[in-house]
């Protein structure tokens, strides 16, 4: 058992823990690839969303942690969630490590070469529905949660783990959830594991609005249109007039603006050329669209979907107002908001920032850039609380299709990188 120092202790040597802790990361990663392949092993597909078994594995490998906290919390089966702490040696700050145990679901066996729950590790690479989105990011975090305890006679304050359900629905009974009943999900900083890269730290991510549209028309032969009304007609002129959307101007922040152009030359080649455009950029996304049953019948009833994600310097509620000025002049349309979400960032030269970039150069001999994310991610429930929010993950290989993968090299790389800036965060004040 590891002892806190007394009052009366002459002053710990911070920098001489530090280097020791950096030791113990990387006489540990093979316990966290092993923590990795574990958790890959257990299905927790999303749909249908349960967690438990997933769950019941991670809190088994966290209660082994010497002074943690474990607890299950489920607010809707069978979305099961985990939330563990420590305490450091006195009074302090907070950092929570976030993570999500769903994954997308692993689709068609036979277009995968490998067992997508057999976590196995092939030439550098951990194999496995979730290895990057983002069982392997858990993993790294439930291992800093580990060496952190083992250190916490030199730092103060709290460290957290929220290891989240249904973040691949939109965090409802996850993320959302926790921070509407735990006050511990809180913090002052919060680290999440999520896909991206080792050499990206993103600081925000677009909002979103997902629009279901449906129109009723009146059905009558093709050959007499004269008869009918046809709503894939009506449904295409408002899909038209939803997409003009994409055309507004945006007020980027200017330290918005800045940070995404200095991170251009390395985001770009890692996530696709015109990242930089559209982080900036309202883009309408038709999702589906369905009517209709023969070329020579006029269709009664038409649908489609919509995603619509939205730049920082735009707001959820004010393009929800616009969308519904523009089908207001056309009647037989209805439109449903199921998800509305405003875009959020964090100071991207904050102290987290400053933290993870030093930390980052450091692990991987190149200096991460600061940049947003394209994608959602369940930080923006806790920026959207005031919390200073990064994500620091994997590169998503093949995420979402056969054969997804993260890197060891990857995996490595988050782990040490995770445990020192908490640790740095936590003894700042020291």
């Amino acid at each position: 058992m590891i002892e806190r120092a007394p009052s009366d202790a002459p002053p710990l040597d911070r920098e001489a823990v530090r280097e020791s802790l950096s030791r113990r990361i990387a006489e540990h990663n093979d316990e966290m690839i092993g923590i990795g392949q574990s958790l890959v092993r257990v299905p927790s597909e999303n749909p249908s969303g349960d967690t438990g078994a997933v769950a019941e594995l991670s809190a088994g490998i966290l209660r082994k942690v010497e002074g943690a906290e474990v607890e299950f919390v489920t607010g809707r089966a069978p979305f099961t969630n985990v939330i563990a702490r420590i305490k450091g040696a006195g009074p302090g700050r907070r950092v929570v490590l976030n993570g999500h145990l769903d994954t997308f679901p692993a689709g068609d066996r036979a277009s995968w070469t490998v067992d997508p729950f057999g976590g196995e590790v092939i030439d550098g690479r951990l194999y496995g529905r979730g290895a990057a989105d983002m069982k392997g990011g858990v993993a790294a975090s439930m291992m800093a949660f580990r060496l952190m305890a083992q250190v916490r006679h030199a730092w103060s304050g709290e460290l957290v783990l929220t290891l989240a359900a249904d973040e691949e629905t939109m965090g409802k009974w996850g993320s959302s959830y926790l921070l509407e009943t735990m006050p511990h999900a809180t913090g002052d900083a919060l680290i999440c594991g999520d896909a991206g890269s080792p050499r990206v730290i993103r600081f925000g991510e677009k909002g979103m609005v997902w629009l279901d549209l449906s129109t009723i028309g009146r059905a009558s032969h093709g050959a007499h249109v004269h008869l009918g009304r046809n709503a894939l007609d009506l449904l295409v002129q408002a899909i038209q007039r939803v997409q003009t959307l994409s055309q507004l101007p945006v007020e980027t922040p200017d330290k918005v603006r800045a940070a995404i152009q200095r991170a251009s030359s390395i985001s770009e080649p890692l996530a696709g050329a015109g990242e930089t455009e559209i982080l900036t950029a309202i883009t309408v996304n038709l999702g589906y669209l369905q009517g209709g049953t023969s070329p020579n019948l006029v269709p009664s009833a038409a649908k489609a979907g919509l995603d619509i994600r939205l730049p920082v310097g735009t707001s959820a509620n004010d393009i929800v107002r616009r969308i519904e000025d523009l089908l207001a002049p056309l009647e037989g349309v209805e439109h449903k908001v199921v998800v509305r979400h405003d875009p959020t960032y964090s100071d991207p030269d904050g102290e987290l920032f400053q933290l993870l970039v030093k930390n980052g150069a450091e692990t991987i001999g190149a200096t991460p850039v600061v940049n947003m994310r394209v994608g959602a991610s369940d930080t923006r429930l806790f920026r959207s609380q005031g919390i200073s929010s990064a994500v620091y993950g994997c590169t998503p290989n093949n995420m979402g299709g056969p054969n997804e993968f993260a890197t060891l090299e990857d995996l490595y790389a988050i782990f040490r990188v995770h445990t020192l800036t908490a640790f740095d965060f936590l003894t700042a004040d020291r």
